[in-house]
């Protein structure tokens, strides 16, 4: 699932058709029957921003358009009139480019949805200790790994990203919120800042622990299981991060 970093750059490649008054085309039948392109055709396109794991469109007459990627959705900025096949989602058509969005099954006019959410780890600075704050008012016997990627608590952690901050501060992602220490809370929030800006960055590094089979920090082998309502899968290094795991295990 694309995460808060991958949001930002989908933000940023967007950003040649701020400032115009686009075409819209919704191609895809389950996008056309929410008459998106009949509301927004030939409006401006005055911005866009990533909050969380949304991207937020905002056109003139204060509408505002919602992508939620889910596990698939991308977006793309292509020349204006490319040849393509299938048929995206959403077409935002400007005099030299086109924003396309593909996959993408959560497509509403409307930015409610973010209002619910909690801070953003991509924040500049993240309010890491609103964060902290947020995952001390949650259910105390709930998972850590499971709690980052509540965005009501913590907006913009995904799967990958929360595997690897969970290793970087050598915190157990089986562990209960309860028995996690403030530090160690404030140094996972932190490393996922600070990954996600790297990555942000382009600096496209190894991943530490996901998808991974041995940890590069004491060279036992990585563990792996379905966490959560969701079964996503939690990559995690036993020796590194030690602590309590799903009983049964």
């Amino acid at each position: 699932m694309p995460e808060g970093d991958a949001l930002r750059r989908a933000a940023a490649r967007l950003q040649p058709l701020v400032g115009e008054r686009v075409e819209v085309e919704t191609p895809h039948p389950r996008a056309a029957v929410k008459q998106i392109a009949e509301r927004l055709d030939g409006r401006t396109l005055e911005a866009v921003e990533a909050v969380g794991k949304n991207l937020l469109l905002y056109f003139e007459g204060g509408l505002v358009l919602r992508s939620h990627l889910r596990m698939n959705g991308r977006w793309r900025l292509d020349p204006r009139g490319a040849r393509r096949v299938g048929r995206p989602w959403l077409v935002l058509r400007g005099s030299r480019h086109e924003g396309v969005l593909w996959n993408g099954p959560v497509l509403e006019l409307s930015g409610d949805a973010v209002r619910g959410l909690g801070p953003d780890i991509l924040d500049d600075p993240p309010d890491l200790e609103r964060m902290l704050r947020n995952l001390r008012r949650a259910d105390q016997g709930r998972e850590v790994g499971d709690a980052l990627l509540d965005q009501r608590l913590v907006a913009g952690i995904g799967n990958m990203w929360k595997a690897e901050a969970l290793w970087e501060a050598r915190v157990s992602p089986w562990a209960p919120l309860g028995e996690v220490p403030d530090d160690d809370l404030h140094a996972t929030l932190d490393a996922a800042a600070r990954l996600m800006r790297r990555a942000l960055a382009a600096r496209r590094e190894p991943h530490s622990v996901y998808r991974r089979h041995v940890c590069p920090r004491c060279g036992g082998l990585v563990s792996s299981r379905g966490q959560g309502d969701t079964n996503r899968t939690t990559y995690w290094c036993p020796v590194c991060q030690a602590g309590k795991e799903r009983p049964g295990a």
